[in-house]
């Protein structure tokens, strides 16, 4: 009878004011919200095109620059799980200022470190790191307190945009900064890895000062006390663990003190960390929402696809100036169309969700991922550049249509008040894949490419046959990497099918809603 009562008082709430009675503008709001994750979620992948530069200008090798994307998802994935406390515990704004104010310093700090230094460009990528662990979250706790049920699908799918395009655009994005000079506001930006940092900076700062004017405390608080344990197992128990299998491109999968040991560790600390959860009255992350069938099986699927998306979203740069010998830009052009699919097609899957429901589009979705990367298995030296854009443009597509329908219907299964703690679970599962897949496949490639390597002596005798079986070698590491990528999509085609077909984010509360209005 309770809950039907506060069902009741949630169908007569007013959306366009804040928790503390104060008219505010949703839609300013939202934008500004949008802009200042799509800066976070961009440096998550921006360095793809830009690791060849990086080993370059650092003198290390590929593993070693492929640490700006693994470190960066370890501290990600470490602060994921602490949102839903800081969500619940600050003021909505204040956590979001604070936020733009790490992201902007972690920029900073990439920006101007020296190339001596890689340990310097790491802690800035880190703090980024620090910030989108923040921001991602809270943004789709936000959407949910700021909008109303019948709009969720919609809304959501303008957060794909963020969460979808700020990835995918990534490497087109730092190939173009890298190709030659800019003129921008007047200034003249160099052609370098480090104007990547400048541009994001200046928007950064300006959605910074913004903030204080257009940011609303949305999300409900109360006083929380801070489980200090809890704290300390999350760090632990993911920290180590994503430290594990970052080192793996390095040091490969049978280094015990690094690998195999951190992985171990990791495991019984996020153990103890759930069980822990499971007993506490106010836990710090509430891993209940998993008894949530639907919630567990979108998450589950939502994972797989971020798998198969990293597959080929992060050699595939590689592939283009390897292979084809493609400058960073050229490259960056070529996957152009794919992110600007994603951007055009996420919204409309939000849409379409509340029409078809998440089982259908998801099916759909990995079908068209299935089927837009088998001839990537293929592909080789020869390979036009226009068919690789339209590959991997059918790609996003079908990544798009799993996407943002998933999201809205993990945050559909569940109630209001466990959003929070849902969207923190959801987003630590999807790091987690991340950081795991991208470790996975820099080891595998690089091995693979290692294995086949001709004998370095052919390189004096022979160095045209040289050239040609390097490549060969190079076309088995990426074609091994295509394959994983293939493999999570052809997986989550299958679990896909265990999804209840829900229709329009919040249908569900709606329903309840109904019938408690009229009990």
């Amino acid at each position: 009878m309770a809950s039907n009562q506060n069902h009741a008082m949630d169908i007569e709430k007013d959306y366009s004011i804040d928790i503390h009675g104060n008219k505010y503008s949703r839609w300013a709001m939202l934008i500004l919200i949008l802009i200042g994750t799509f800066g976070s979620m961009l440096m998550q992948t921006s360095l793809g095109t830009a690791i060849p530069t990086l080993m370059k200008d650092f003198d290390i090798t590929m593993s070693t620059a492929q640490q700006a994307t693994t470190w960066f998802l370890l501290a990600n994935g470490i602060m994921v799980p602490i949102s839903a406390y800081l969500a619940t515990k600050f003021p909505t704004r204040w956590l979001y200022s604070t936020s733009y104010i790490i992201l902007f310093a972690g920029m900073f700090i990439a920006y101007a470190a020296p190339t001596s230094s890689w340990g310097v460009f790491l802690a800035g990528r880190m703090l980024q790191a620090v910030a989108a662990g923040l921001t991602m979250p809270l943004m789709q706790v936000c959407l949910v307190n700021m909008f109303p049920p019948k709009q969720m699908g919609a809304v959501m799918g303008l957060g794909g945009i963020v969460i979808g395009l700020g990835p995918a655009i990534g490497p087109t994005f730092s190939g173009w900064l890298m190709s030659s000079s800019h003129n921008f506001l007047g200034i003249v930006l160099p052609a370098s890895w480090r104007t990547m940092f400048l541009v994001p900076m200046v928007i950064v700062a300006i959605v910074t000062v913004l903030s204080f004017f257009l940011m609303r405390d949305v999300i409900p608080n109360r006083p929380v006390k801070l489980d200090l344990i809890s704290l300390v197992e999350s760090v632990i128990g993911f920290g180590v663990f994503l430290w594990g299998f970052t080192n793996v491109s390095s040091d490969g999968w049978t280094k015990f003190s690094t690998v195999i040991l951190p992985i171990i560790v990791g495991i019984v600390f996020i153990t103890a960390f759930i069980l822990r959860q499971l007993n506490l009255k106010e836990p710090f992350l509430d891993v209940r929402v998993f008894k949530n069938k639907q919630f567990t099986l979108t998450t589950l699927i939502l994972a797989l696809a971020t798998m198969a998306m990293m597959g080929v979203e992060m050699m595939l740069p590689l592939y283009l100036q390897q292979v084809h010998a493609l400058s960073a830009f050229d490259s960056g052009l070529v996957l152009m169309p794919g992110a600007l699919m994603m951007g055009i097609i996420s919204p409309l899957a939000g849409i379409a969700f509340d029409k078809v429901g998440a089982k259908r589009l998801s099916i759909l979705g990995f079908s068209i991922l299935a089927v837009g990367t088998i001839p990537f298995l293929f592909f080789n030296t020869a390979t036009p550049d226009h068919f690789v854009t339209t590959l991997y443009g059918l790609r996003m597509f079908g990544i798009a249509m799993v996407m943002m329908p998933l999201t809205a219907s993990a945050m559909n299964a569940l109630p209001v008040d466990e959003v929070a703690h849902g969207t923190a679970s959801n987003s630590t599962a999807r790091s987690l894949a991340s950081a795991v897949v991208v470790a996975l496949l820099s080891s595998v490639t690089q091995n693979v490419i290692t294995n086949n390597l001709p004998s370095t002596s052919l390189k004096t005798t022979n160095p045209l046959d040289y050239a040609g079986k390097a490549i060969d070698g190079m076309l088995k590491g990426y074609h091994t990497s295509f394959a994983i990528g293939l493999g999570f999509a052809v997986v989550g085609f299958i679990v896909a099918f265990f999804l209840s077909n829900t229709k329009g984010a919040g249908s569900k509360a709606k329903k309840e809603i109904e019938q408690g209005g009229t009990k």
